[in-house]
């Protein structure tokens, strides 16, 4: 008890002296939220709400951001194979899609001469989820993951008007290994499997399904400055 109410005190402390800090700063905290359409590893849209100002000391632009992406599931039939059964009735048909959010950090950087450059990094989290249908075959089963990854790359903002830029993005995600659900298996990383099928392993279901692991991006869209 007496730990818990050290550090509830703690935590008192420090969140009374950020805000007398966050209150002491110069600067006026400033807002921009922005849509982009392209590629990210599939047809994709992201969101983001940017924050500039908005710490005493902290003079970087800190960005959150959510996505939502088309993206290729895998191979059905080895799917079925390694989480369901070795039957092959059906006609195959699948979808997959991948849901992510990630914190950058953007540093303002000079490129090709462009007007306004920033190279951007943080991490990442991303939810798969591939589903596979068999047509006259009698199976339809989801396969999921959620991971954790790291990323980075580089965007450039050109002026419409006063408030709103276009915005140009490329940038590279890398995603951690994580366990594959589906149906009533699983298969992780350290090998601790739940009901795996025959001698598969998480090598032949990662090698089976399209959860994220290098996820390159290129993304156009437009940001508006509150």
């Amino acid at each position: 008890m007496k730990t818990m109410q050290a550090l509830l005190s703690l935590a008192l402390t420090m969140g009374i002296g950020s805000s007398l800090q966050a209150q002491q700063s110069s600067g006026t905290p400033r807002f921009a939220a922005g849509m982009q359409f392209g590629y990210r590893d599939g047809a994709s849209v992201d969101v983001t709400i940017t924050a500039m100002d908005f710490a005493s000391g902290f003079e970087l632009p800190l960005r959150f951001g959510l996505a939502y992406a088309s993206v290729e599931p895998g191979v059905a039939l080895d799917a079925r194979r390694i989480f369901i059964n070795n039957a092959t009735n059906g006609i195959p048909e699948e979808a997959g899609k991948t849901i992510g959010a990630r914190l950058d950090v953007l540093v303002p950087v000079s490129i090709l001469s462009l007007p306004r450059a920033y190279a951007f990094g943080g991490v990442r989290h991303a939810r798969f989820s591939g589903n596979f249908k068999f047509i006259g075959g009698n199976e339809d089963f989801d396969i999921r993951s959620n991971q954790w990854g790291l990323g980075g790359g580089v965007e450039s903002y050109f002026g419409i008007s006063r408030r709103v830029d276009m915005v140009f993005t490329a940038g590279l995600d890398h995603f951690f290994s994580s366990t594959l659900s589906g149906h009533d298996t699983s298969y992780s990383p350290d090998g601790e499997d739940v009901n795996p099928r025959e001698d598969y392993t998480y090598s032949d279901a990662d090698a089976a399904v399209g959860q994220p692991k290098l996820e390159p991006a290129i993304l156009l869209g437009l940001s508006y400055r509150f």
